[in-house]
């Protein structure tokens, strides 16, 4: 019997198969590391990006595959883990655009909605590398909309679709070196085909006769069965307050305040005969005599947050686009001299009102579903929405200048990037990294106006990007691919000054520093010119190789060769948790002899799996 459409439902159903399908094999995905290092993640990421997105899906069931959808892709938003969680996310939100409003998904509206959602994926990665989980996508997702002409079965297209994907992974080794260096087709890649195998097994079982289904795959040997979804581990758990205690109202003087009128509205388009709203002239408009103008494009809505110093040109400007509604126009320099006066400089509440905590549900709104940044300020939704809404930033006259936060790994790590002033270190990076949502209340924890990221993972990076754009403040994401880079920025910060000399100090500290990391190999590779068998010691420089010794002190001695050029450079060594201190002491003396003149720090940093890391100050 051919299966020509699922409800929402149905295609719940099918998604929580495919999650099953991916939590089955996620340490299989992880082991397809293109570094021989056993911290990969790219498994682990995508299964709890998923398991947060079943979450939703289970907390809020629909029998419309277009409310499914986005419920789907606002729980994949903000559970996303990782770069490979971040664009399976993005994959799902350009599907939910696709079908958004519908009841039922066909194949033609199922093919479109897949190339909508590689579409939204690729415009979310700054530089798209062929060989890695978009090429699977696009392949399969290109091959879908051929194909949509041909049959209208769900299950015979997805089959098709996921054959695609199958044949797409299997090249990406002809595509991108390092994968053939190593041997393994791409992980990202391997982890989307085991959720379309999950995709396809629902429905050959449960859409009809269809024998032939996967026959042409060699992944899936084990049967998956749609199980109820568990909500994952660190989803809703409160984010660390560094900042509490602060007096940052009280170090702000009220006549600082330039634009002094914090505006917030929803201008309601005229449903017939409206054109496109022109989003960036209004912007301009805005920011011609005001700052942290935020502008959400919902279509019907569109929500708009200014601090401004005329609130009636603001207001003027934005009749011409349609009614107002919801308006909310607060005096910061009243605000201001109330908190002065009360002599509360914690977390005073707002016109006698109680601050909501974090993780209350009424302060929840829509903005979140759609994946746009959200403004903050507790608005509720007027189109009805049910969806939940980002936890509220403070007040802005509760503001210190800035924030600072970190993701790192290690107790010491932690302790030392916390004695340079970051204020909230969120755990990851290693082998388990931060969701978008993590990061977002991390954010929002900070009475601060401006706050910096510091990744300190390269797999962190595209989580940070997405939940800076969520955050609903200024929030400045620095290209820190290791907790020594991230070291090396936090002793460039400077408190007194503006936020754009922060940033250029601070990403030059970065490009100053050379980053060392002392692992060992789980298994016979070649990777950028140097030959390693399983068990020894591998010396990565920034993201290089350079070494592989037998002997730890041997290889950490290789490493260090290179990264010291005059020999009088400042040195710190992050011991990891499986430091030895005989071989600490013997690394030290053999620095102590080499490099006289070399000023070294030692401290112990806690770190999983990289016994020594290293930094070097260039300059």
């Amino acid at each position: 019997m051919i299966k020509r459409s699922l409800n929402g439902t149905e295609w719940t159903a099918m998604v929580l198969a495919g999650a099953a399908s991916l939590a089955q094999r996620a340490d299989r995905v992880n082991e397809l590391n293109v570094f021989p290092v056993p911290d990969g993640d790219t498994g682990t990421n995508m299964d709890m990006t998923m398991k947060a997105g079943a979450a939703e899906l289970a907390a809020k069931p629909s029998d419309d595959v277009g409310r499914a959808a986005e419920t789907l892709a606002k729980g994949l938003l903000m559970g996303a883990r990782g770069n490979s969680g971040v664009i399976l996310s993005q994959l799902f939100r350009g599907f939910s655009r696709a079908v958004s409003g519908q009841r039922e998904l066909t194949v033609p509206l199922y093919a479109t909605a897949l190339q909508q959602g590689v579409d939204t994926a690729y415009k979310s990665v700054a530089k798209p590398v062929e060989g890695t989980i978009l090429t699977v996508a696009r392949e399969a997702a290109r091959h879908g909309m051929s194909l949509s002409r041909r049959t209208a079965d769900i299950a015979e297209w997805m089959d098709e679709v996921y054959r695609k994907a199958v044949e797409t992974l299997n090249r990406t080794p002809d595509m991108l070196p390092v994968l053939k260096q190593v041997g393994v087709v791409d992980s990202g890649g391997q982890g989307l085909v085991y959720l379309y195998e999950g995709f396809v097994r629902y429905l050959t079982e449960n859409g009809g006769d269809h024998g032939a289904g996967l026959s042409g795959a060699s992944f899936a040997a084990e049967p998956v069965r749609a199980v109820p979804p568990r909500s994952p581990a660190g989803i809703g758990a409160s984010a660390e307050t560094a900042a509490a205690g602060r007096t940052a109202q009280a170090r702000l003087a009220t006549e600082s305040i330039a634009f002094p009128y914090d505006m917030e509205f929803f201008i309601r388009r005229p449903r017939v005969g409206r054109s496109p709203f022109p989003e960036a002239a209004f912007r301009r408009t805005l920011e011609k005599d005001g700052d942290s103008v935020i502008l959400i494009d919902d279509g019907d809505i569109v929500k708009v947050h200014v601090h401004s110093r005329r609130p009636g040109d603001v207001l003027n400007a934005a009749l011409l686009h349609g009614e107002l509604t919801e308006l909310r126009i607060l005096n910061m320099k009243d605000q201001h001299r109330e908190l002065l006066s009360s002599r509360d400089h914690g977390r005073p509440a707002l016109n006698g009102a109680r601050q909501p905590r974090l993780d209350e549900p009424e302060t929840l709104g829509w903005e979140a579903a759609s994946g746009l940044p959200a403004a903050g300020g507790g608005l509720a939704d007027p189109a009805g929405s049910d969806w939940a809404e980002e936890a509220p930033n403070p007040a802005a006259d509760e503001l210190a200048p800035y924030g600072i936060v970190a993701v790192s790994v290690g107790a010491g790590n932690e302790e030392l990037l916390r004695s340079l002033g970051v204020d909230t270190v969120i755990s990851g990076g290693t082998s388990m990294n931060p969701s978008t949502e993590d990061l977002v209340q991390a954010v929002s924890s900070l009475a601060a106006g401006h706050v910096f990221l510091l990744p300190n993972h390269p797999n962190v990076w595209m989580a940070a990007k997405q939940a800076a754009e969520l955050a609903g403040r200024p929030v400045t994401v620095l290209p820190s691919t290791s907790v020594p880079q991230g070291m090396a920025a936090m002793l460039a910060f400077r408190e007194e000054d503006t936020a754009e000399a922060n940033e250029d100090r601070m990403i030059k500290a970065i490009g100053n520093v050379l980053a060392g990391q002392l692992t060992k190999a789980v298994r016979d590779t070649s990777m950028d010119g140097v030959d390693i068998r399983c068990g020894q010691y591998i010396g990565i420089l920034n993201k290089t190789i350079v070494t592989a010794e037998d002997g730890v002190v041997e290889a950490a001695r290789s490493l260090l060769g290179r990264m010291l050029a005059s020999g009088d450079e400042a040195v710190m060594i992050l011991t990891g948790e499986d430091a030895d201190p005989a071989c600490t002491d013997a690394l030290l003396g053999w620095l102590g002899e080499r490099y006289p003149q070399a000023e070294i720090e030692v401290h112990e940093g806690g770190q999983p799996l990289y016994p020594y890391w290293f930094m070097v100050e260039t300059v």
